[in-house]
């Protein structure tokens, strides 16, 4: 089975054929992006990392969506959209609430945080785990506030 990375790659290879520019430029634009990632972090490109650049490049464009809804631009919203569905088309399933609330709980336990004032070292701790590229920590950081008095 192809790695995400290959996919994603063999859709650029495919794009190009077909001259879909809008396509290729928002493929193109997150293959650098995981190419800078996997340098900065002197990490080879694996299906993680490719996840979780992805995940981020897609929070950055629905904030950019946000921004560009304000200021009344519907061209750009409609462009973010679809770049946004593209992407997550190469983006694993995230974790459901029940697994989340496990990690959270061995991260709490792990790292024996006893307050939200160490909610940091939780964090940390989740985001060092196998399973960190499939992990919202909007949503994480919220369980944990949850659990921590």
């Amino acid at each position: 089975m192809a790695t995400l990375y290959e996919r994603l790659r063999a859709d650029i290879v495919a794009a190009m054929k077909t001259r879909d520019t809008t396509t290729v430029l928002a493929l193109r634009t997150a293959d650098a992006a995981i190419q800078r990632a996997s340098m900065d972090q002197v990490k080879p490109i694996d299906d993680n990392l490719v996840a979780g650049t992805l995940r981020k490049s897609v929070k950055n464009l629905a904030d950019a969506k946000v921004e560009f809804q304000k200021g009344g631009r519907a061209d750009l919203v409609a462009a973010n959209e679809a770049e946004i569905s593209l992407l997550e088309k190469y983006l694993p399933a995230g974790l459901d609430a029940a697994r989340l609330d496990a990690l959270v709980a061995a991260a709490i336990q792990a790292t024996g945080a006893q307050t939200r004032k160490e909610m940091g070292k939780v964090i940390g701790a989740l985001k060092q785990g196998p399973e960190a590229a499939l992990i919202d920590f909007a949503q994480a950081s919220r369980v944990i506030q949850a659990r921590l008095p």
